[in-house]
């Protein structure tokens, strides 16, 4: 199915990637994922095809109400896990335990939360990786220029606000699907 995503990505979407193309050789098992700017469901079959052409397991999370009949079979072989946002457990928490529980977790979030335009990234992501001590990679979906920028492993400081600088400057100037969210 490889080469099916592939002519898919590459001839008939025009996409192309550019950056830390050997992300599946760099051998981090363990890692947050982001993916900006997230401005509509386009995004999503985009990761799945640019997961496919990296030959890399990426997961992602979602609201467990996502995965009962008749779709949750198709978003958990998708690399999907559930999430109860009901619960009173704190959700980065839930999430960095899993990187504890797994061998091997690469999980993609957008920090906009959302699909709308926002003026600010939430945080949950980077509390995540602080917690679960992982690095993040950078991922944009510039539906602009039609391709996707991987970052290096960026490994947090104990500077929150430095480190939001770093990675919002990654994507500058890049534009989503729907530009006036991004």
């Amino acid at each position: 199915m490889r080469w099916l995503a592939k002519f898919i990505y590459f001839k008939l979407l025009g996409w192309k990637i550019v950056g830390n193309i050997d992300i599946s050789k760099t051998l981090i098992k363990k890692t947050i994922i982001i993916t900006v700017p997230h401005t509509s469901w386009h995004d999503f079959y985009i990761g799945v095809l640019l997961r496919s052409v990296l030959n890399v397991k990426i997961n992602f999370i979602g609201k467990k109400e996502l995965f009962v009949f008749p779709t949750g079979w198709f978003f958990k072989a998708m690399g999907g896990i559930p999430i109860d946002r009901h619960t009173k457990e704190n959700k980065v928490d839930i999430i960095a335990k899993l990187f504890e529980e797994k061998e091997e977790l690469r999980m993609a979030l957008a920090p906009e939360g959302t699909r709308k335009k926002v003026d600010k990234w939430r945080t949950g992501f980077y509390y995540i990786a602080k917690k679960a001590k992982v690095p993040i990679i950078m991922i944009t979906f510039d539906f602009e220029n039609k391709q996707n920028k991987i970052s290096e492993p960026f490994y947090l400081t104990d500077d929150i606000e430095t480190d939001f600088e770093f990675m919002r400057n990654y994507f500058k100037g890049v534009k989503g699907k729907i530009v006036e969210y991004s």
